[in-house]
């Protein structure tokens, strides 16, 4: 089989299995998802909280486990988060991919618009690839890599505010606060950044397994077991 070694476009030969997403970055996917699902209900309770309980609050720590929950998914998230750009540097190729998109390659946009069209329903179909396709790889960076780091940072610098002016965490994160001008809109754009990454969310579940139905290779499963393996027919280049 002859792939393109930057863009990883499958050119010709013989349809062979292919190991692609080393444990590692699946472990990294999945946990990083379930972490998303906790994050996203504890994180809108914390910027709109529910006022509907009953009884005195003194017996009642509901906030305060709703706060705890949010802060230990987003530990989850954030370690995830920096083992997996760690990986960027320590994996393979595919670990790359979606954190160092190789715009630098005429053949890596050739097939970033082909992919378009192919979406757009402007071709009948997509060239084969062994990792994610250019126009994956680059809504990834653009919605997923961005908005993360956004989102931790942010959060980040919400957190440090409970130890204050001069404690390690402000020292560290306390930059975001003054660069944003002023703890609100540090808020803000946490706010809305769990919004970016929902929609990015969306719109990752619909297209995964749209291709997984129609492309001629394997994309939920590749993310199970690490192997991208093709269907008969599978278009080569």
């Amino acid at each position: 089989m002859v792939v393109d070694p930057v863009s990883g476009e499958v050119l010709g030969g013989k349809l062979q299995q292919v190991y692609v997403y080393e444990a590692p970055v699946r472990i990294w996917h999945w946990a990083m998802m379930l972490a998303m699902l906790v994050l996203a209900p504890t994180g809108y309770l914390i910027g709109s909280p529910w006022n509907g309980g009953t009884g005195e609050a003194t017996f009642s720590y509901f906030f305060g486990t709703i706060r705890l929950v949010h802060f230990l998914a987003a530990a989850v998230f954030v370690v995830s988060f920096v083992v997996r750009v760690y990986w960027v540097f320590a994996g393979n190729h595919h670990a790359r991919s979606i954190f160092l998109p190789p715009v630098w390659s005429g053949r890596w946009w050739s097939g970033l618009f082909r992919q378009m069209g192919y979406y757009l329903f402007l071709r009948k179909e997509s060239p084969a690839w062994i990792g994610h396709n250019p126009l994956a790889q680059i809504a990834m960076f653009a919605m997923y890599v961005v908005g993360a780091f956004i989102i931790i940072l942010t959060g980040l610098s919400l957190f440090s505010e409970q130890f204050g002016w001069g404690s390690v965490w402000m020292n560290l994160f306390g930059w975001v606060n003054v660069l944003l001008g002023g703890s609100q809109m540090v808020r803000l754009v946490h706010h809305l950044t769990m919004y970016y990454l929902l929609i990015f969310a969306v719109i990752h579940m619909y297209m995964v397994i749209r291709e997984d139905v129609m492309s001629g290779e394997s994309v939920v499963g590749t993310m199970i077991n690490g192997l991208r393996t093709f269907k008969a027919g599978a278009h080569k280049g």
